[in-house]
């Protein structure tokens, strides 16, 4: 009878022997559909390091904002992977340093699906578990990756899903029920907080010069009776109130870039960031997968569940704790333990890196600050906030600059907005490089 050793080699030979195929673009790839649950289907796209599969370089694992927003898109095609959505080769992309695997999350987004819309996610506790189920998935099938350093990256709403998936996963791991080497987590301008983000709007549209002290007050106005229905727990009220500030800043500010303040947008335009995608991902992409989904036919409906948690900070509901000064039935302090967070900082070992763009608008920088400085559950926020702040200075330029205590760090990043590995290639890959080594 074969031994457990011999056993797990030989299955460590047949992983690598099954991966590396040709997929689409340059380099080896490997891709696979993973039933969540039953009628939840989830897609993950592997691409190896300099394009070989033989590599001993680290695991990047890529999840996309949203909700609704696709990894094997957006972040491959749109920010980090090898070609560009016009099929030219991209300079900076991580494939040259890492292996990176993005996964089409929540189920329903990009080619991940479900066989009806009851199955889909809508609280972001069932985003984390099924994001488990995926990477249980992912390495029963690619053993050779179990000692890989690994890192989860993530971008806007996906830094939501991240945090929770993140506690979930170390946990299984140091229980020994995934074989895994999760070693950091970063958060690139995430909404973890979007309340915060949002009561900051009037006072950053002021500053950069696209409002009048009119409409400053108009906005702010707004603003305060969403942090107010947010405090009251009113979710319903908070999707409806999110949608008219959103569109009152379109209104005011002409349909200014909420990505990124500086670039130029066409006012005329209701283009959708995904639709570029479409002929892409469903024309020679999902033909050279041999893919049976469509891609992106049920990220709509992504959204729509997701709808009212979309707002909610990332934190355990039943510890959530509020204290509540009110002046004239005005909401004037608001504290949040942001659990999730926490518990990374508390209960694990892992690296938690935090970038913020000063060009985003949507996920502010000041919005940022304001939800680290409510983690008043970790144990080091004094000594975080006490902390020098340091330039971050390359090639003798100021790139941005960073403050850290312990395993958590903060990048403030110049010349960037919401994407920060295309707005500003050279501070990002300084900060991969610093989160992963």
């Amino acid at each position: 009878m074969m031994n457990r050793s011999v056993a797990a080699a030989l299955l460590a030979l047949l992983a690598r022997i099954v991966s590396g195929r040709k997929g689409f673009g340059p380099g080896e790839q490997d891709w696979a559909y993973v039933q969540l649950r039953q009628g939840a289907h989830m897609f993950w796209w592997l691409f190896y390091a300099g394009g070989s599969e033989a590599n001993d370089r680290p695991l990047v694992v890529w999840l996309q904002g949203g909700p609704g927003a696709s990894s094997s898109a957006i972040g491959n095609f749109g920010e980090i992977g090898p070609i560009d959505a016009r099929l030219r080769a991209r300079n900076h992309t991580w494939v040259e340093d890492y292996n990176v695997l993005f996964i089409d999350n929540p189920v329903g987004t990009g080619f991940s699906y479900v066989d009806d819309y009851e199955r889909l996610a809508n609280n972001n506790s069932q985003i984390a578990r099924d994001l488990v189920s995926c990477i249980e998935a992912f390495y029963r099938r690619m053993t050779a990756f179990a000692a890989t350093p690994a890192y989860l990256v993530a971008q806007s709403y996906g830094g939501k899903m991240a945090v929770e998936f993140a506690n979930h996963w170390y946990r299984r791991q140091t229980q020994g029920l995934i074989r895994s080497n999760l070693r950091g987590i970063g958060l690139i301008d995430s909404s973890i907080s979007a309340i915060d983000n949002y009561r900051f709007f009037a006072s950053y549209l002021l500053h950069t010069g696209f409002v009048d002290m009119i409409g400053f007050r108009r906005v702010d106005l707004v603003a305060e009776k969403l942090e107010q229905a947010a405090a009251a727990g009113h979710w319903p009220r908070v999707v409806d109130i999110t949608q008219q500030i959103e569109a009152l800043v379109v209104n005011i500010t002409d349909n200014m870039d909420w990505y990124n303040i500086l670039n130029k947008v066409d006012t005329c335009s209701s283009k959708a960031l995904s639709d570029k995608y479409v002929d892409l991902m469903n024309g020679p992409v999902r033909s050279s997968l041999n893919l049976t989904s469509y891609w992106g036919h049920q990220s709509y409906q992504v959204a729509l569940a997701l709808l009212e948690d979309n707002m909610k900070p990332v934190i355990d509901q039943g510890n959530f704790i509020m204290t509540i000064t009110r002046q004239r039935h005005k909401v004037s302090r608001i504290f949040y333990t942001i659990i999730q967070v926490e518990m990374l900082l508390n209960s694990t070992e892992l690296k938690v890196h935090v970038c913020t763009g000063q060009l985003d608008f949507i996920i502010n920088t000041p919005g940022t600050l304001k939800w680290i400085e409510k983690m008043k559950g970790w144990k080091d926020l004094d000594k975080w906030i006490k902390a020098p702040r340091l330039p971050l200075v390359i090639d003798n330029v100021i790139e941005g600059y960073s403050k850290s205590y312990d395993r958590f760090k903060l990048f403030w990043v110049n010349r960037a907005g919401h994407a920060i590995p295309v707005d500003n290639v050279i501070a990002m890959k300084h900060i991969l490089k610093d989160l992963i080594e």
